[in-house]
Formats: structure tokens, sequence, C-alpha cells
């Protein structure tokens, strides 16, 4: 595996003069005016104005403001970076668990960045941009300025020019010759130019860039909240299930029987025709909200856990199947006994279409941190998640749970669909 690109790369290749990097260095170097300059003004005057203020407790939030200089400069600082970096940057600060100003600047005083970013901004108004505007100057201006000796020459009317404060040049001879020389030395001092660039940008992603730690924080607050997206999500789908079963379902029954005794009523013709026509259409309808009601969220699932739902599952296949749930099986996390049971669910459904298997196995246990579930059938093999089977979008909702489908499924079978979720029980009791 290649490594991944650094600053310093560039300066290696056959290709340097040749590319734009030289160019985006010089722009890097010399840009940093346009945000030290800003950071030095806003430092001295919050500063200042902080000190002075502070005796009558006025200046105290100004002196809050200044620790928080190293924000956006940090910021502005990472994307600046990208001149030179190509790797990313990104921003080392977590998301607040609250909304509001006042959570975001609790959580952004204790963290460790934003005094580093301080630190930087302190560094980078007073010092940083002097030396990068410094360095440029040496660098590239009297190299700039011998290329264009003729160009001031002639300007000068022809007679005399001074060539960055160093050599006198008269005629337009000395001018060309200063202009050659100014073309190869040029070349030369682009590569310390672009040395120091890339050092320039090391000190940078290491004070702005987040340290190991701090991105194992926002890993852990990224999979925290996608856990909290899931819940929802189950919520969600709890809340409309007994929407429909409570409400809808209710209704149509209570209207199947309406059209039962009204057909029942009817004298024999055509409207007792319709009407039997319309009962039959509207327990038709009735099965299919019952179906979607049961695709949406189980009600065994809810009511008997996740034993009882996957014995209703293995019962309701059309390849017979024996289970192996582990006796005291607990209740899990909703999310969890969710994706299991659909995963189940579409793990059997796929057996029954497109195994050929005569017999299937569905064994499930809890070691107490992870959920462990095997799906196993007879049939021909030769699965293939990738093939439209429903198996692909079931591992992206396990993987959102921090869980892992696994599918073993060789030519001439058996197919055996593993799935892993880690989950700590929410009670030891699976019944209703």
């Amino acid at each position: 595996m290649d490594a991944a690109p650094t600053p310093w790369h560039p300066l290696t290749t056959p290709t340097y003069l040749r590319s734009s990097t030289p160019w985006r260095a010089a722009a890097y170097l010399a840009g940093s005016a346009l945000t030290g300059i800003p950071v030095l003004l806003g430092i001295v005057l919050l500063a200042g104005a902080g000190a002075v203020l502070s005796v009558v407790l006025v200046g105290l939030p100004l002196l809050a403001l200044l620790c928080l200089v190293g924000v956006p400069t940090a910021a502005v600082e990472r994307r600046r970076l990208r001149l030179v970096d190509p790797a990313p940057a990104p921003g080392p600060h977590r998301t607040p668990a609250e909304p509001g100003l006042l959570a975001w600047g609790r959580l952004r005083f204790r963290e460790q960045a934003t005094w580093r970013e301080l630190a930087y901004a302190v560094l980078h108004g007073f010092v940083l941009w002097w030396l990068d505007l410094a360095a440029v100057a040496v660098l590239l201006w009297p190299p700039l300025g011998m290329i264009g000796a003729p160009l001031q020459l002639a300007l000068s009317g022809g007679e005399e020019a001074r060539i960055v404060k160093l050599w006198l040049i008269t005629s337009y001879p000395a001018a060309f010759a200063l202009a050659a020389a100014g073309l190869v030395l040029l070349p030369a001092l682009l590569y310390p130019l672009g040395a120091l660039a890339a050092a320039r940008a090391a000190l940078t992603r290491a004070l702005l860039a987040p340290r190991e730690g701090e991105l194992r924080d926002r890993l852990t607050e990224v999979t925290r909240s996608r856990a909290r997206l899931v819940e929802a999500f189950e919520a969600e789908r709890r809340r409309i299930e007994r929407d429909l079963h409570d409400g809808a379902q209710q209704r149509l029954v209570a209207l199947t029987m309406s059209l039962g005794l009204a057909r029942l009523d009817a004298p024999p013709g055509p409207l007792a025709d319709q009407l039997a026509r319309a009962h039959d259409e509207a327990g038709r309808v009735l099965t299919e909200l019952r179906e979607l009601i049961h695709g949406i969220h189980p009600q065994v699932l809810s009511d008997y856990g996740l034993p009882g739902a996957l014995s209703d599952v293995a019962e309701r296949s059309a390849v017979p199947v024996e289970t192996d749930i582990a006796e005291g099986l607990p209740r899990l996390p909703a999310a969890v006994e969710a994706a299991a049971y659909f995963a189940c669910s579409e793990a059997l459904a796929n057996t029954d279409r497109h195994s050929g298997a005569s017999r299937a196995s569905l064994a499930a246990r809890h070691d107490g941190s992870v959920l462990l579930i095997d799906v196993r059938d007879d049939g021909r093999g030769g699965a293939d998640p990738a093939a439209g089977s429903g198996l692909t979008g079931l591992a992206d909702r396990l993987a959102v749970l921090d869980g892992t489908l696994t599918i073993t499924s060789p030519r001439g079978g058996p197919t055996v669909l593993s799935l892993e979720i880690p989950c700590t029980a929410v009670s030891s009791s699976s019944g209703p």
C-alpha cells in the first residue's frame, strides 16, 4: 500500500519545477500575512480592552473571547494547508451534546485542542507570518528582480537602473545578462522555498490536526450518534406499527364485518354480488395490511422478545427449519432485536427462493456481550450477496450497530449466514 502523500513528496520528484507546487508553496507562505495580520490585531485589541475593562468585570467576556481566538484561526489555517499538503486535516473538536452557545463554549474550554489552537494563533500572529513573508522575499525577490532587469532599465529611460538594491546597470547587454542569471538562480531557490513551505505545513498540522485520542473520541461520538439514530428509527417504526394496528386495522375489521352482515341481509341479485365483491376486497386489504404491519415491526417481537420472534419466523418458513435458541436468551436493545429478526427473515426467505434446500437450521445465543446467530441450509450454495438478495442492505444495517454479517456459500452448499452484534442485555427475561 502506498504511503499517504506529504508536503515533502513533490520535492523528490523530477517534475517539481514543471508543476504548480513551487508557486503554491509561495502562495502559502505569502498568504500567511492575510491571516497573521488580523490575528495579531485581534489578539492585541482583545487583550488590551479585556485588561483595561476587567476592573469593572466588563472585560472578562473579552478575555474569554481571547482564549477562543484560535478556533476560527485554526479553521482558516487548516483550509490554507491544502495549498501544499494534500492529506486532509479535519477539525479536532467534538460536537456539543446540547444545542446553544453556552454548551458549545463549555465544551471548547475543556478541550486540549482549543489551547493548542490558541498557542498557534499567538505564534502565528507575532512570529510566523513575519518569517513566512521574509522567506518569500529573500528567496524570490532577487531572482525575479534580476529577470525583470531589462524592463526596469526600459522604464528608467534606458539610462540606468538599480536591481534589487544591489546592482547598477546602465546598458541592455548587462540587463539581459542579469536576467539570464536570474533565470538560472530562480529554479535553484524554488527548492528551499518548497522545503520551507513543507516545514511550515508540518508545524501547522502538528498543532492544529487532531491527535490520536481526539480522533478516538470523535469516532466514539459518531458511533453513539449513529446508535441514537437507529434507536429513534426503531421507535418510529414501532409507533407506525401501533398506529396501523390500533387504528387502520381496527377500522378495516369493522368495515369487513359490516359488509359481511350487509351481504347476508341483501336479497339475491346485483346488489348482493357487489356486496360480496366488496367484502372479499376488504378481506384482501386487511390481509395485506396485517402483512405490512408485520413487516414494519412484528408484534411478537415486542411481546415475546427475540426467541419468540425467531421461533415465529421459523414456523412461517416454507422450508422446514430446526431451531436451537439458547434457553434464557435475554431481552436485548430494540434496535438489535429488530435487526436480528429481519436478517433471519431475509435469510430464510432467500433459502426458500434461491437455495433449493430441503431443510434449514437457526441457532441463536448471547454470550453476555455479543449476540450470535447462525442460519444454515442444505441447498445448492453459491449465494452472492451482491446479486440483489437483500443481504447487502442488512449488512449495512448491522454495521450501524457495529455488527457483522458473514456468508459462507461454496458451490454445492451448505450456505451459512452468521451474524454478530455487540450488545448487552436489557433484562434477563424474554417473556411477555
